[in-house]
C-alpha cells in the first residue's frame, strides 16, 4: 500500500460524505454523484470506522449531521469552494502565459 501524504479519507469516500452532508440525504448525494446510495453508505461508515465517531445520525432516509460531522463539513465545503474558484480563474484564463514552478515539497513535520 501507497502511503498518503494526508491524513485524509480517500477523495471518493469525502466526495460522497460533502454531498450527503449537503442534501442531508445519501439518495440525494448518490444521484448527483452517479452512485448507489448504498455505495454512499459504505464509503460514510468507511469514514467513520476510521475517525470512531459517527458522522450523520440516520432516522429511516433522514441523516443529520453529528458536531463531528458539521466540524468536517464546515472545513470541507470551503476547502472545495475555494478550489472550485480556482479551477474556474484557470479555466477563464487559459490563455495567459504558463510560468513553470519546480515541485513544491511539502515541509511537514511529523
Amino acid at each position: 500500500m501507497v502511503p498518503q501524504h494526508y491524513d485524509l479519507p480517500s477523495l471518493r469516500a469525502l466526495t460522497a460524505f460533502e454531498a450527503s452532508a449537503r442534501h442531508f440525504s445519501f439518495e440525494l448525494a448518490a444521484s448527483e454523484l452517479d452512485m448507489t446510495s448504498e455505495e454512499i453508505s459504505r464509503q460514510i461508515k468507511a469514514i467513520e470506522d476510521d475517525l470512531g465517531v459517527p458522522l450523520f445520525v440516520r432516522r429511516g432516509t433522514e441523516v443529520m449531521l453529528t458536531s463531528a460531522g458539521k466540524d468536517i463539513y464546515s472545513e470541507l465545503a470551503r476547502s472545495l469552494s475555494k478550489a472550485s474558484d480556482v479551477v474556474r480563474t484557470i479555466k477563464r484564463d487559459r490563455s495567459r502565459n504558463v510560468t513553470m514552478f519546480p515541485a513544491m515539497r511539502s515541509h511537514r513535520r511529523d
